[in-house]
């Protein structure tokens, strides 16, 4: 049996938006920007788009803007706004355990001469507001805050960070990095105080190299990317239509079926979660101490710290029997350095390389966690008394 569980890096595109895909690229294939029939056709698939997502978002069409994924939509909201707004202040606020695409980011812009505050999070992964609050002054002008932590499935209040932000200074910008949480929980900007938002296509079973970047209507913010002047001159480059309608596709179809999704997705998590602690040695991460179902946390996210058996260890033990999961954030896989996620929720040192990561999707099957568990119960064992001698 093969079982896929690593969902939260990517997932598998629903077989209508391959579909889709494959006929705007061998059919529909023109420029959006060319004159003639073909290129009209292409720039009717880039209105539907941005229909689609405004009705999803609860916001204007022309708030919506394309972009080659969440990394580029990060990039694009951090440092446009942060070129932009120089002039009010130099002061930006993100938390201790964003994506890199963040991180790194904010990291790059403080290299620039601004000023950067992170905010620590509890033993769950969540901020707390009232540090927020302490952390905002005068020249704050961006507040960065992810919707859903994409290691341990924590969910920050953002409704509640965006209506404190906006009460203190109603000039600072609140940029939501959603990649995790679109298509998992339903985020409507305008009702949270949110003015900027990324999403990315490859999340929700829609094709890699696309994403999405809301932008408030009276936000101030400045190109990254120079060109021809596509997308309202914000950010040129000719646009990728068979992506763009392959992620509004599986949108859609996520968004008609999203409370029966949801609720599948957490079963399935309170279902492994259940299994798992049937096992001595194993910690599960990121949970609220009073709900061990895994509610208020993502719906598709089990973090699990197992004693004794290095996370890569166990992976590949895993992948010997066919099953997929993840040492943490894919895109920090490769780097062997301890995850600041966990390090940032106090995880004992031992257990911080001994962590790994399940994620589910709609295609996610009782009988693939079934297998999983039977496997896991078999395999960690044997690695502990390996890694012993």
């Amino acid at each position: 049996m093969e079982v896929y569980l690593d969902n939260s890096a990517t997932t598998r595109v629903f077989p209508e938006v391959a579909e889709l895909m494959v006929k705007i690229m061998c059919e529909d294939y023109g420029n959006p920007s060319s004159l003639h029939l073909k290129g009209v056709q292409a720039e009717q698939y880039l209105r539907q788009a941005k229909g689609s997502f405004s009705r999803l978002l609860k916001v204007n069409e022309k708030e919506i803007f394309f972009t080659s994924g969440g990394t580029e939509s990060d990039n694009m909201a951090l440092t446009g706004c942060a070129l932009a707004n120089r002039r009010r202040g130099n002061h930006l606020i993100t938390t201790a355990i964003e994506h890199p695409a963040v991180l790194n980011t904010m990291r790059y812009l403080e290299s620039m001469g601004y000023r950067v505050t992170y905010l620590p999070v509890d033993a769950c992964g969540r901020i707390v507001l009232d540090d927020l609050q302490r952390a905002m002054t005068p020249d704050t002008i961006l507040v960065s805050i992810m919707h859903t932590n994409n290691e341990i499935g924590s969910l920050q209040p953002i409704a509640e960070a965006g209506a404190l932000i906006k009460r203190i200074n109603p000039n600072t910008l609140f940029h939501v990095d959603a990649v995790q949480g679109f298509g998992k929980a339903k985020i409507y900007p305008k009702k949270m105080g949110i003015d900027l938002l990324s999403a990315s296509g490859h999340k929700i079973h829609g094709p890699k190299g696309v994403g999405l970047l809301y932008i408030g209507e009276k936000v101030k913010i400045q190109p990254i990317i120079y060109g021809g002047g596509q997308q309202m001159n914000l950010r040129s480059g000719t646009d990728n239509v068979s992506g763009i309608a392959g992620f509004t596709k599986a949108a859609e179809l996520l968004y008609e079926h999203y409370d029966d999704d949801v609720k599948r997705l957490y079963q399935c998590k309170h279902y492994f979660m259940d299994g798992l602690r049937k096992m001595d040695g194993i910690k599960i991460n990121g949970l609220l101490p009073d709900r061990p179902d895994g509610g208020g946390t993502a719906p598709h996210i089990v973090s699990a710290s197992v004693s004794g058996v290095r996370s890569e260890v166990l992976l590949h033990a895993l992948e010997e029997e066919g099953i997929y999961v993840s040492a943490g954030s894919a895109c920090a896989a490769r780097k062997p350095q301890p995850s600041v996620t966990l390090k940032a929720i106090g995880i004992e040192k031992p257990l911080l390389e001994s962590t790994i990561r399940f994620s589910f999707s709609v295609y996610t099957t009782p009988e693939e966690l079934d297998y999983t568990l039977r496997v896991i119960y078999g395999k960690i064992p044997m690695l502990r008394k390996y890694t012993r001698r």
